[in-house]
């Protein structure tokens, strides 16, 4: 049995966490099976990421974008739970059946135990954010520590569960953070962060999804997300008529921001330090004791029906 990993070029360690994170949790697996595609923690459920003709297990997987796919067949789908309540119900699944994220159980795990608090505040960006945006500059005025979500996936979670506090775009720095008992609140920078799945784990785990808006932090990531930067909208379609301009706004920011170009480009950023500072402030969320124990109680019988089943 292989897990499934959507390999992304950018790196982000909600989907990489998939590449250890089963072998904790059903050790053996890739011993059995072979035939059989785990697919686990990500926003995966969509026939144009699964092919079809291969035997899926569906262990905690989310949807979100796209058609969902027709799991009728029994013979290449065999579903034992799904991200949240809202997958269930697009699937045709009992409700009951949307437990959670399976990355919840990485709080268990002894290397991510007992770990000392060392970070107050920490940002951690959408990988988009990250990749467009200059928020490790925007993160130290506002008085926050900056986390890259494309980080090795062990080291962001460790960073993490060291926090005392997340602000988090990224969804699963929000379900790390819940999963560890550190308090989070959540921002957005554009309509093109997915709301459907941000909202499927925060109904399973009994919180509300209430994004505070941050505006973006560039106008090379205006562009990548298809809105505005300084009162002017910015689309993809609208700069692709000038070769020069397109390549020059969708082009990463470099490295080095010193001098002049620096100063300047933080000045720009200066409404984006200001909301990132104010969300900070506010108060966080957490899911009850209670509830997260009992979600993971009833993923470990998840589990344990497929060590039956499979092993």
């Amino acid at each position: 049995m292989k897990p499934y990993h959507w390999p992304s070029h950018h790196g982000n360690f909600g989907d990489d966490l998939n590449l250890w994170l089963w072998d904790a949790l059903l050790p053996g697996l890739r011993e059995v099976r072979e035939e059989t595609l785990l697919v686990g923690v990500g926003t995966v459920l969509n026939p144009t990421l699964l092919s079809s003709g291969i035997h899926k297990l569906v262990i905690g997987s989310g949807y979100g974008y796209g058609s969902p796919p027709d799991i009728s067949d029994r013979r290449e789908w065999d579903v034992r739970c799904v991200r949240g309540p809202k997958t269930a119900e697009r699937l045709g699944l009992p409700p009951e059946m949307g437990i959670v994220d399976p990355a919840v159980m990485i709080s268990d795990m002894k290397e991510f135990r007992n770990l000392p608090k060392v970070h107050k505040k920490t940002f951690v960006p959408h990988w988009e954010s990250a990749e467009f945006g200059i928020w490790k500059s925007v993160c130290e005025p506002a008085g926050l520590t900056y986390l890259d979500p494309r980080g090795e996936a062990k080291a962001v979670i460790r960073h993490i569960a060291q926090s005392e506090m997340i602000v988090a775009e990224s969804m699963h720095g929000a379900i790390l953070a819940d999963a560890f008992r550190v308090p989070w609140v959540a921002v957005t920078t554009s309509p093109s962060i997915n709301d459907f799945k941000w909202n499927d784990w925060a109904s399973s785990v009994g919180v509300q999804y209430r994004p505070r808006f941050v505006p973006v932090s560039t106008r090379a990531e205006a562009v990548a997300k298809k809105t505005r930067f300084w009162g002017i909208n910015f689309e993809r379609e609208q700069m692709a008529s000038s070769d020069a301009s397109h390549s020059d706004v969708l082009a990463r920011p470099r490295p080095s921001q010193g001098g002049l170009r620096g100063a300047a480009k933080q000045m720009l950023a200066a409404p984006s330090i200001l909301s990132l500072w104010q969300a900070s402030r506010q108060e966080p969320q957490l899911s009850r004791d209670d509830v997260l124990a009992s979600l993971k109680v009833r993923f470990r019988d998840v589990l344990d029906g497929v060590r039956r089943d499979y092993f």
